[in-house]
């Protein structure tokens, strides 16, 4: 047994604070920027456990006022900031330090956000933040036309965490650009153009990537990402089939299995519907040879939904039959956050022939990157492609620390150790209260979704119709010591 000494995150939640209750009157602020309020129970509960104590101390706030950043963020700062965010009750954050932390009164928090799952091993990790610094004095800027060693450390030493032959390596900026430069690798290659993802997804927010992303909260109505098509998410829980066998995961869903018996090669009647409606889709809404598959191993800002345990194997089969390559976003996945591997598309026994990754890869510093084979990377080279910023020695010198620390801190086995102690406690809630209807995940990606009643599964919080407004994404980060042994 596990006892949390750490924190969670979600992008439906912001942080919890030390005067804070997680039970009692939960408060979520939801992407449409609504702030709503469910009582899981009637009163506050009164026998909440204090935050653990803390030693570092954060440097005092003397910078500008709240009102006056308010005022700033509504005359000089792009709408949106204020759409994503409109709170009733802004946090305005002064300092972080590991899994904490503290806004401009000095208050501090349990950060339940990561950065948008971004921070992968805690706010100014010491050791990043030597990387970050020792670079900085040594070499800013150069571009990778020239030959410098952290470029080439760098691509050397992620290359080594990828299985043969995903061994070369394009560095980004963000997720965005990395899964652009994807699409486009991937049309090049394949002499083909439309690609398939799932509905529910999100690929990113460029002209491009918006026709990857299936979600209507991130389109605009402009032409975009032509050529792309969505096909129906394999989601067990929500979705048409599925049952108390599909997942990969700690907890399962709480509907009957559809399948008369889940014998010893694992026969799961929901994975061969979800299979037959992609098949659907290839032979009415593509040509006979397409250009890609995009999936995420867990659809992540879909609401952490996970696939019945053989479809991606089974559709990587279709989709290379019909000439297109595979390719894993592993924006949200990567680097351990699963924790049973170290990427997740090794948790669906597949190897894909392209693997897109930002967010986590340098601990917040803007960075992404796209892995591929030798071959692929050949048929890139019919033409020019230049970044000015990918592979900058910043980057690279903090994104190569990312790597050391994620292994020494042992951040794969706290993901496996905390996330399944976390499901399986989250699954009691969902088991007590009726506003739980599931708890899904591995490692460090979970979901909790909420629903007006288990029997209808109708969306709980605002009562909307998109996974945005209903669940909780749990993300954390992996902290060295945030798990202790439980004692008495």
């Amino acid at each position: 047994m596990f006892k949390i000494v750490s924190r969670f995150s979600g992008p439906s939640v912001g942080h919890i604070g030390e005067s804070c209750s997680l039970i009692g009157s939960a408060k979520f602020h939801v992407a449409n920027g609504a702030l709503c309020q469910k009582s899981a129970v009637k009163s506050p509960a009164t026998d909440l456990p204090e935050m653990p104590p803390c030693d570092f101390k954060p440097v005092e706030y003397k910078d500008l006022s709240k009102e006056r950043m308010m005022e700033i963020r509504r005359q000089n700062c792009h709408p949106m900031t204020m759409k994503v965010t409109y709170y009733k009750k802004p946090v305005f954050i002064h300092q972080g330090h590991m899994q904490w932390l503290w806004d401009v009164d000095g208050k501090r928090y349990l950060d339940l956000f990561a950065g948008v799952a971004t921070v992968s091993v805690g706010h100014c990790h010491p050791k990043v933040t030597a990387a970050a610094e020792k670079q900085l004095r040594r070499l800013w800027h150069t571009t990778n036309i020239y030959v410098y060693p952290t470029l080439h450390e760098y691509c050397e030493k992620l290359a080594s965490f990828f299985p043969d032959p995903l061994k070369v390596v394009y560095l980004t900026n963000s997720g965005s650009e990395a899964n652009d430069l994807a699409m486009l690798m991937a049309r090049l290659h394949t002499g083909n153009y439309d690609i398939i993802t799932f509905r529910g997804s999100y690929h990113g927010g460029s002209p491009q990537t918006m026709g990857l992303t299936s979600n209507a909260a991130y389109k605009y109505p402009v032409a975009n990402g032509l050529g792309c098509t969505n096909t129906m998410c394999p989601d067990v829980f929500r979705g048409p089939w599925g049952g108390s066998h599909c997942r990969d995961s700690p907890v399962q869903t709480i509907r009957e299995c559809g399948c008369a018996q889940v014998n010893a090669q694992c026969h799961c009647m929901a994975n061969e519907h979800y299979i037959g409606q992609l098949k659907e889709t290839l032979v009415t809404s593509v040509p006979s040879r397409i250009a890609a598959f995009f999936g995420e191993p867990i659809q992540g800002v879909g609401g952490a939904v996970q696939y019945p345990k053989n479809y991606l194997k089974e559709a990587y089969r279709l989709v290379r039959e019909r000439g297109g390559i595979c390719i894993a976003d592993e924006v949200q996945t990567g680097f351990g956050r699963t924790g049973s591997h170290y990427w997740g598309f090794q948790g669906h026994d597949v190897i894909p022939d392209m693997v897109t990754m930002a967010k986590g890869i340098a601990n917040g510093f803007p960075m992404g990157a796209v892995v591929t084979t030798p071959e692929i990377a050949a048929s890139f080279g019919k033409g020019v492609h230049f970044n000015t910023f990918g592979g900058n020695p910043v980057a690279c010198a903090i994104a190569s620390s990312v790597l050391d620390t994620i292994k020494e801190d042992g951040a794969q086995q706290i993901s496996h150790d905390v996330g399944t102690y976390l499901l399986t406690e989250l699954a009691k809630f969902r088991d007590k209260y009726e506003i739980i209807g599931d708890v899904r995940g591995k490692g460090l990606q979970i979901g909790v979704e909420m629903v007006k009643d288990k029997v209808s599964c109708s969306a709980g919080l605002t009562g909307g119709d998109t996974r945005l407004t209903r669940h909780v994404y749990v993300c954390a980060m992996p902290i060295k010591g945030m798990v202790q042994e439980r004692t008495g």
